[in-house]
């Protein structure tokens, strides 16, 4: 009976110790389950993989820093060209300005000249008067034998190519020395040898003659450069045709370099039967003329219609009341 107890003990407690064993083995799966199994050599090459990278990267940042290395010193260099032109615009302004202020001086010295010779002209005039009379008249109004009694001035003005090219800028002058020689005047007008208005906006009407008016006529004339035949009939016949006023005295002054029309005569005759003379001889219209001598660039058989020219101007010119310019350089 004793051997048999003994030997339940000894069982029970041999299944307690695997039971226990048993549990003790589930447990440990329960808890290595739980974290995933690592490969050392996997892991290297993914830590081997990310030097890479970083080193990849490192070379594309020291690759823009060689970049913009180089654009920083192209911008020192440009910086260094704007501060020479900077010091260079500073001495012309210092040299302006210098030339400003001897301007100025002048234009005081020329004031106090012009104001000397206003009283000494009031003093010949009155002397004049006590010499001449009260009653005298000058017989003619001439600046370097033009006649500037004219009230009203129209230019007609030869476009051509051979003009543009190689006479404008001293066509330019001779319009600016024509004005001046007018002080004032009650209208003007400025056409092409073929009739074109410079001023769309004033075709058939006067322009009001203002010095902002004049500027801007000057400022037109620069690039004015529309079409030409380089013949002036159309552009004279147009002036005097809607023009003409027996109450206002008006002056044509003509600027070319070439006559390409047929007949010089048949010209003439037309520029007659338009601009007739009235009842005291006198034409509707003075007609002058300045000549440029562009044609004579060229080879001696090639100058005809430069001469042509001058004959024209000068036929009309003497018949119209008007004086011809014939100049000797084009420049």
């Amino acid at each position: 009976m004793a051997n048999r107890r003994a030997t339940e003990e000894f069982s029970l407690s041999f299944l307690d110790v695997i039971c226990c064993g048993f549990g003790a083995v589930i447990l440990l799966l329960m808890i290595t389950k739980t974290v995933q199994p690592q490969i050392i050599e996997q892991s290297t090459v993914n830590l081997e993989g990310k030097v890479a990278a970083l080193q990849e990267q490192l070379f594309e940042i020291r690759g823009e820093t060689t970049i913009l290395n180089r654009d920083l010193n192209a911008k020192h260099e440009q910086l260094s060209e704007y501060e020479e032109k900077i010091a260079i615009l500073q001495g012309q302004l210092a040299a302006v300005k210098s030339r400003y202020d001897t301007l100025n001086v002048e234009t005081n010295s020329n004031d106090i000249i012009t104001e000397q010779l206003a009283i000494a002209r009031q003093q010949l005039t009155d002397e004049m008067k006590r010499l001449l009379g009260l009653d005298y008249q000058r017989k003619n109004n001439l600046i370097g034998g033009i006649p500037v009694d004219s009230e009203y001035i129209i230019f007609v003005i030869d476009t051509s190519g051979s003009m543009f090219s190689y006479s404008w800028d001293r066509m330019m002058q001779e319009f600016q020395a024509t004005l001046s020689i007018y002080p004032e005047v009650k209208g003007i007008q400025v056409l092409n040898d073929m009739g074109e208005y410079m001023f769309s906006r004033y075709r058939g009407k006067w322009i009001p003659d203002t010095p902002g008016r004049r500027d801007v006529i000057m400022q037109r004339l620069r690039t004015w450069n529309v079409f030409s035949n380089s013949s002036p009939v159309e552009g004279i016949t147009q002036a005097i045709r809607t023009f003409y006023d027996p109450g206002k005295k008006i002056s044509i002054y003509v600027f070319g370099d070439e006559f390409t029309g047929e007949s010089i005569s048949q010209v003439v005759d037309t520029v007659d039967q338009i601009n007739r003379e009235s009842a005291t001889g006198e034409r509707l219209v003075r007609i002058h003329a300045v000549g440029f001598p562009v044609q004579f660039i060229r080879q001696p058989h090639l100058q005809g219609t430069g001469i042509r020219f001058a004959t024209l101007m000068r036929e009309l010119t003497h018949r119209n009341g008007g004086t011809f310019v014939g100049l000797n350089d084009f420049r």
